[in-house]
């Protein structure tokens, strides 16, 4: 039996803070390349990479991987390269929630509740299996021009942060890629530990699941609480939700807080409502960072919350106001929303 894990979108096209964009235009600058030339036609500044709180559309550090890959062009396997800049210290408040998780498991769990705290472009589909955890590595919606490039980084700056977080180096259990082999097939077997297929269905990578158990070495609870706190805090005001979004959003919510939906309205019925065509309105999400998906689930969960808080309401039928058919289903989309149960949320926020 497996079980899957994915981030809470499934679109790499929401705003992100400026230090993927500062590990790039660094390595650009030790191989000679100008930071106005990194920034050039990126509507990025100077200014905001010197800005913790600076945020950048995913549209713009694509164009700073754009600059990269036109202005670094004798570095071999440059992905990768580029893959080994990113640390968990580069992810902020958000790695060193990671970093603070009791085992593997929790760390990986967390990284894909707060992917939207991250830098990836491709989309991770964490599967866990008895004898191997497999991540299938998602890039279909990658510009073309970049893919190669992204899903390289991508895949090794996971490597690396999951060897950090552990404090030792991890070696994969299987690499595959749906692309064609490199010369540098043997610098990317050292670095993983095992040789990559390439030509593949799909690009994946596997670990042993024997590490997700491992404790971290720098595990403390206390910590952990107070850095998921702010995680969630930090994910609240990027997700602030204007224009169309916030549209979208207003037209999901039922009339009172307390009494839910059981039939939520179909995307089609909300584009229908906005005088959209559906693709339309698809579209216009896409670019505003976020998905239908992602909105409902935002309703869901404040609407579960407040109900778990306010009302005597059992599970069950908190679960079918939300609009699920049974218990079981909500239960593990709301740890997968919340990193806890309906249950324990009930026990630690009753209200008196």
């Amino acid at each position: 039996m497996s079980t899957l894990e994915e981030p809470e979108v499934r679109t790499w096209n929401f705003p992100r803070g400026t230090a993927s964009v500062a590990v790039m235009t660094e390595f650009a600058g030790e191989h000679g390349v100008p930071l106005a030339r990194m920034l050039a036609d990126t509507g990025v500044s100077v200014a905001q990479l010197g800005d913790p709180e600076a945020q950048v559309s995913a549209e713009a550090e694509l164009a700073v991987v754009r600059n990269l890959v036109r202005e670094v062009t004798d570095v071999p396997a440059l992905g990768v390269e580029v893959g080994r800049r990113y640390r968990i210290s580069t992810f902020g408040i958000f790695g060193y929630a990671c970093v603070t998780s009791p085992t593997l498991r929790e760390a990986i769990s967390l990284a894909l509740r707060y992917y939207r705290l991250g830098f990836a472009f491709c989309t991770p589909i964490v599967e866990s299996r008895p004898h191997e955890v497999i991540t299938w590595i998602h890039h279909d919606t990658i510009p073309a021009d970049v893919q190669r490039f992204l899903v390289e980084r991508d895949i090794v700056a996971m490597h690396r942060v999951m060897s950090d977080l552990l404090g030792a180096r991890v070696d994969f259990s299987s690499a595959e890629f749906c692309y064609p082999a490199t010369d540098q097939v043997d610098r990317m077997t050292a670095l993983f530990g095992v040789r990559p297929r390439f030509d593949r269905a799909h690009t994946i990578f596997g670990i042993d699941p024997d590490l997700l158990t491992r404790p971290l070495p720098q595990a403390n609870q206390p910590t952990w609480a107070v850095c998921v706190a702010q995680c969630r805090e930090l994910l609240h005001r990027r997700s602030a939700r204007t224009g169309i979004a916030a549209e979208v959003r207003d037209r999901l919510l039922p009339g009172s807080g307390t009494t839910g939906f059981s039939t939520p309205p179909s995307l089609d019925a909300v584009a229908r409502d906005l005088n959209l065509s559906t693709r339309t309105l698809r579209r216009h999400l896409v670019a505003a960072g976020t998905s239908y998906r992602a909105l409902l689930d935002e309703v869901r969960q404040a609407l579960a919350e407040e109900m778990l808080t306010a009302t005597p309401l059992s599970v069950d039928d908190i679960a079918i106001r939300l609009g699920y058919a049974e218990a079981t289903p909500f239960i593990h989309a709301f740890k997968r929303w919340t990193g806890t149960t309906p249950a324990a949320h009930r026990r630690a926020h009753r209200r008196d």
